[in-house]
């Protein structure tokens, strides 16, 4: 973030998540006295997930204050599980998700950055399909889902972003960790990031991203690298691009 970008300008980045897809889950009374953004996000690799949503405040984004966050997503992965038949083998799958949820929460602004907390409900769907054409649908599950996340400016050209998110639908985390330094447009620096879930299911990704360039009204972040999953033989290069643009 350049000099010129005061609290204002950490609005844009404050959202979290961003997105390829923007959706409109906005309430229709959305207007004059609300301030929301949407945002939305794609992540691509041996397994996808793409996430569409919405931040809204009663009064002011850019601002100390309540903040509602909902979001709907949808995605696949592979999977192998042992076929318990004679003889035995293991049986190729795939698992696709939904997952939606509806958050609360409150962000503080501070010179150095913004810290912001959420929590509310969240269902889950899910279904399995293998190779051999059976599918198999399992039952809604519904849960509470605790979002935490920080963006500091530990100088004026760079910027830090730290994120964290637990949900007991599907007994899983997410957390993600990047630095970046300013330059050509944007924040450019490494990322981390850690996903694990009840099934034993883990997936790490390392990489490299470009953070808050801009493309018309909106702004961007595009990150690629490499990644590991539970289940598969080696890293594997993922992508990621997200988009965020006020309503």
């Amino acid at each position: 973030m350049d000099a010129r970008l005061g609290r204002a300008g950490l609005r844009p980045l404050a959202v979290g998540g961003a997105a390829l897809v923007l959706a409109s889950l906005v309430p229709a009374s959305a207007g004059e006295g609300w301030d929301a953004l949407l945002f939305g996000s794609l992540d691509a690799g041996a397994s996808a997930f793409l996430t569409v949503g919405a931040k809204v405040a009663l009064d002011r984004l850019d601002g100390d204050g309540f903040v509602l966050l909902g979001s709907l997503g949808a995605g696949r992965r592979p999977e192998r599980a042992a076929c318990n038949c004679l003889p035995a083998f293991t049986l190729a799958r795939t698992r696709y998700t939904v997952l939606g949820s509806a958050l609360a929460g409150y962000q503080w602004f501070h010179d150095w950055g913004v810290v912001a907390a959420f929590a509310g409900p969240e269902t889950t769907a899910e279904m399995l399909a293998d190779g051999l054409g059976a599918r198999m649908a399992m039952p809604p599950r519904y849960g509470l889902r605790l979002h935490g996340e920080i963006w500091a400016r530990p100088s004026a050209d760079t910027l830090v972003h730290g994120v964290a998110i637990l949900g007991t639908a599907r007994e899983d985390g997410w957390a993600r960790l990047a630095w970046g330094h300013r330059l050509w447009g944007a924040y450019l620096g490494p990322e981390a990031s850690l996903y694990a879930d009840r099934l034993g299911y883990r997936k790490w990704s390392f990489g490299v991203h470009a953070t808050d360039f801009a493309l018309g009204r909106y702004s961007l972040r595009v990150s690629a690298g490499l990644q590991t999953e539970t289940g598969t033989a080696r890293p594997a290069p993922y992508l990621s691009i997200a988009t965020w643009a006020p309503f």
